[in-house]
């Protein structure tokens, strides 16, 4: 059984013109055409199920790079989604923005925190990915967060 990705579709295509392509190469067990959530329309890329490897062999050969609706089809073995679940599309979203300028400790006399000073403030050892810890914080208190308008 393999499972073909087929993108760069026209938005226009169906289940029903994706099928009609793939039947000529052999048995198909599912097709499905990815539709937006909001709109119902289609999203440009499906998946076709086949059942013999050597069938979806050939229809990949035969059907990458075909022009269907003025567009290129793109089609592959479709990759088993990722372990992380519901990541989004462009994956997690981490901490590792630019945002918030350089906000560590002074490392001053006056600094009460005990931390090192230092760009990062506290404990900074190598490699560390998160900008600040909570026990940057944990004697400060917190400040009200500006409404956003």
């Amino acid at each position: 059984m393999k499972n073909l990705f087929v993108g760069n579709m026209s938005f226009q295509t169906t289940a029903d013109d994706l099928r009609a392509l793939f039947e000529p190469f052999g048995q198909l067990a599912r097709v499905h055409v990815a539709t937006d959530r909001e709109t119902g329309r289609a999203r440009g890329f499906g998946f076709v199920e086949m059942p013999n490897d050597a069938e979806a062999a050939k229809a990949i050969a035969a059907l990458d790079g075909k022009d269907v609706g003025g567009r290129n089809l793109k089609v592959n073995e479709a990759r088993p989604k990722s372990e992380s679940g519901g990541s989004g599309p462009r994956g997690p979203r981490g901490g590792s923005g630019s945002g918030g300028g350089d906000r560590g400790g002074s490392g001053g006399k006056d600094d009460n925190r005990g931390n090192s000073g230092g760009p990062r403030g506290g404990n900074s050892g190598g490699g560390r990915k998160e900008r600040f810890s909570n026990e940057d914080y944990r004697e400060v208190a917190r400040q009200p967060r500006e409404p956003r308008w």
